[in-house]
């Protein structure tokens, strides 16, 4: 089984490479060998590639700097996985796509779920749907993993910036209206390995059986703030000697970004359970070996 695994030196990617490795042949193209912001160059490489399965976590991800850049995150988050989406569905090779919470619009208090109306508030949101719908579109066997709040003990994310922040400052003030699940990039390639490696030999069949969307984050919820606290509660508990003495709650309006984000990104996660009997950790025990891991990191010697 040839698998084309996109992303690899990212979260997502990263963690599903050695996962799928004993499961197939991985085509794990480096950025320039596959350009998501050359779409129309894709279909010409996947003939080449020849992939049995497609799972494509790469993606625009710069929230903040797509408000001016709108014209790149749609070509990356929206016409890249249409063509991919295109080619796929032509030889019926199935699809597996990530999507976010960004999607939604934040109101209300009840978890989305997949069939919820989307209403994006950024363009990041915007071009992310783009791309969910041009892959339902396409018509091709296709699994959207909608995710949020992804981090990793590699990688740029919240955990590694608070642990950096909580090291240099006696006080951090993070949001604390807005609510979702951290999620581990671990969390996320565990599912999905154990949606798709059981059924590699038959997965045309399993993807014609369960296409569509289904929510893919840690149990349980909590604010960025809670989150923040966690991170900085467990490497204290690790022997991790910081500066910080308060973290202080704030409200999203205190802390302006340019594009707008949901205050509301809770997941139902029904579908998941009841249809593909996957249980996510809770966000409280997927984060110990992350921050284990990341401890351990900062302890190893410098290369030489």
């Amino acid at each position: 089984m040839r698998i084309l695994l996109t992303g690899t030196h990212g979260q997502v990617g990263g963690a599903l490479q050695p996962l799928l490795a004993n499961h197939g042949t991985i085509i794990a193209p480096s950025r320039a060998e596959f350009d998501l912001s050359k779409p129309d160059t894709l279909a010409e490489t996947l003939d080449s590639f020849r992939p049995d399965l497609i799972i494509n976590p790469a993606a625009y991800t710069a929230v903040d700097r797509a408000e001016d850049e709108r014209e790149l995150a749609f070509l990356v988050n929206a016409k890249a996985p249409e063509m991919m989406a295109k080619w796929a569905a032509h030889h019926r090779v199935p699809l597996v796509h990530f999507s976010t919470d960004y999607v939604f619009d934040g109101s209300g208090d009840k978890p989305w779920r997949e069939d919820s109306p989307t209403n994006p508030l950024s363009v990041y949101g915007a071009s992310k749907l783009a791309g969910d719908t041009a892959i339902q579109a396409a018509g091709g066997p296709h699994l959207i993993a909608r995710t949020s709040w992804v981090y990793a003990a590699k990688g740029a994310n919240f955990l590694r910036t608070i642990a950096r922040l909580a090291g240099e400052r006696k006080e951090l003030r993070i949001v604390a209206d807005q609510i979702g699940a951290p999620t581990t990039a671990r969390a996320i390639a565990d599912a999905i390995a154990g949606i798709v490696l059981p059924n590699a030999l038959d997965s045309n069949a399993l993807f014609l059986r369960n296409s569509g969307v289904v929510n893919l984050v840690c149990a349980g919820e909590t604010s960025w703030h809670g989150f923040a606290s966690a991170i900085v509660a467990g490497l204290r508990a690790r022997g991790v000697e910081l500066a910080v003495e308060t973290i202080a709650p704030i409200a999203t309006a205190d802390f302006p970004t340019k594009a707008k984000r949901p205050n509301n990104s809770r997941l139902d996660l029904s579908r998941l359970k009841n249809q593909f009997g996957v249980t996510m950790p809770t966000w409280q025990d997927a984060l110990a070996p992350e921050l284990d891991d990341f401890v351990a990191l900062q302890r190893m010697p410098p290369s030489s």
